[in-house]
């Protein structure tokens, strides 16, 4: 890695500690990139979801999605927080809990969910250029909008952070004209009162919502860990929470309306219907934002699978050259899994998100136990990065043990397109498998850490 801190247009820090001359990062920088980052047709699609396929009336999928968004995001917000104290990615972090080697694992996970947004991304945003476009090609949109996304990767995060807080001014503004134009224009008669209530279709919803803000736990620390050390927890975290919440909410909203007012589940097809004049300028700035915001995703990814190299290179530090060679083949990838993932795309993408909630509870609950109840934030950084994993190890067993009890624990209580637990059968399909993942892996780490703290501390107590 560069030993250069002088400023260059291309970011040079991968994985390694941000060093201190670096940090100059600032809470509100943090917040315009979680504002923005929210600001995607994949938003409105989610948000649609409520009316859609869970059929909910307007006003309850609306309270599901608030719910469900300020519920995940104090999680998220809490891994946003250890970004200035740590300086150094989420999943290097993970380390600290996992061990050098046990935490490939973790990171191989998130790995695969970036690059699910990724992929995400470029398939919607290319619906909606082409809802403007007919005639443009499904294949060359896509290639064109991952082209755009490795232009904003290759300067890296300052480049990204410029793009994704002009995008939240832009879009944002869109969005409240769009959802004014539509309840102003007329709504169809018994829309918003359409569908029906039940617990089955607000608490699914409300974990919609929550899996939405938890899917961003693995990598909020990568954009927080330019924050001077001294900046304080609480800036980050409240910076992070109040973007992501107010981001999210305001877009999941329009997209339950869409979904209440559209005539079909095509709900880039419904907003283009819906908003008359404003439809062309809206799709057109969604699918650009869609395009540029991508290279978030996969700046996360390409330092994730850095991480992973070094697993198994002990001691390598990637440089640009690393970080760009990465970048481009996991567009490449992004691309050709884009291209045939087009058809059902919906159906898709929601099993791939409440699958993200059942694979991240555990690791997240296990995360924040360590860092702020065990450890207290206090971690020997440099270790993270050695041979034989210094005080954490190269395997922490007990700690992936209650990872994937953390998992076989939610089985029961999970509800997938393909699978219903026996619990959730026998309370009408009510998905509560993530809450029951979260308290049963961060209670079972809190009592193993405890019980291992006291073992630890025997032999001093019988010396004295």
């Amino acid at each position: 890695m560069s030993t250069d801190t002088a400023p260059t247009l291309m970011e040079r820090n991968t994985i390694g500690p941000i060093p201190a001359a670096e940090r100059t990062g600032s809470a509100r920088g943090v917040f315009g990139i979680w504002l923005g980052v929210n600001m995607l047709p994949l938003t409105v699609v989610t948000g649609a979801l409520g009316t859609t396929l869970f059929h909910l009336p307007f006003a309850w999928a609306l309270a599901a999605v608030v719910i469900g968004n300020i519920v995940g995001g104090v999680f998220m917000a809490l891994h946003a927080s250890q970004g200035p104290q740590l300086g150094v990615p989420q999943m290097i972090q993970a380390r600290g809990q996992f061990g050098t080697k046990g935490a490939a694992l973790i990171v191989l996970v998130a790995t695969v969910m970036f690059m699910g947004f990724y992929i995400s991304n470029l398939v919607v945003g290319a619906q909606s250029l082409i809802g403007v476009f007919p005639g443009l090609g499904t294949p060359a949109v896509i290639v064109g909008a991952a082209v755009l996304s490795m232009a904003g990767t290759v300067i890296g995060l300052r480049l990204i952070k410029a793009i994704i807080t002009v995008s939240a001014v832009v879009i944002g503004v869109l969005v409240v004209v769009a959802f004014g134009w539509i309840l102003v224009s007329g709504v169809p008669d018994g829309a918003l009162s359409a569908g029906e209530f039940t617990v089955t279709g607000f608490v699914s919803m409300i974990a919609v919502g929550a899996v939405w803000q938890i899917a961003y736990a693995p990598y909020v620390s990568d954009y927080s860990r330019y924050l001077p050390a001294g900046s304080g927890a609480r800036a980050a975290f409240w910076a992070t929470y109040g973007g992501t919440v107010l981001s999210s909410v305001l877009v999941m909203a329009l997209g339950c309306l869409v979904g209440a007012a559209a005539t079909n589940e095509d709900v880039v097809g419904g907003l283009a219907s819906l908003t008359g004049g404003l439809a062309t300028v809206m799709l057109i700035a969604f699918a650009l934002t869609s395009a540029l915001g991508n290279a978030g995703n996969v700046y996360c990814a390409t330092l994730n699978a850095l991480t992973l190299i070094e697993t198994f290179r002990s001691g390598w530090l990637p440089g640009l050259r690393g970080r760009l060679v990465t970048a481009a083949i996991l567009h490449a990838l992004g691309v050709v899994v884009a291209l045939v993932s087009t058809e059902g795309f919906i159906a898709s993408f929601t099993g791939f998100i409440t699958i993200l909630l059942y694979v991240l509870i555990p690791w997240s609950a296990i995360n924040l136990v360590d860092y702020f109840v065990v450890r207290k934030g206090h971690y020997d950084v440099n270790a993270f990065f050695a041979a034989d994993g210094g005080p954490y190890g190269r395997w922490n067993m007990p700690a992936l043990v209650i990872y994937g009890i953390g998992l076989l624990v939610q089985i029961p209580f999970m509800v997938l397109p393909m699978f219903t637990g026996p619990v959730a059968a026998a309370v009408g399909g009510i998905d509560l498998a993530w809450l029951v993942g979260l308290a049963v892996s961060g209670g079972a780490y809190l009592l193993v850490a405890r019980r291992a703290a006291t073992r630890a501390a025997e032999p001093a107590v019988a010396a004295a």
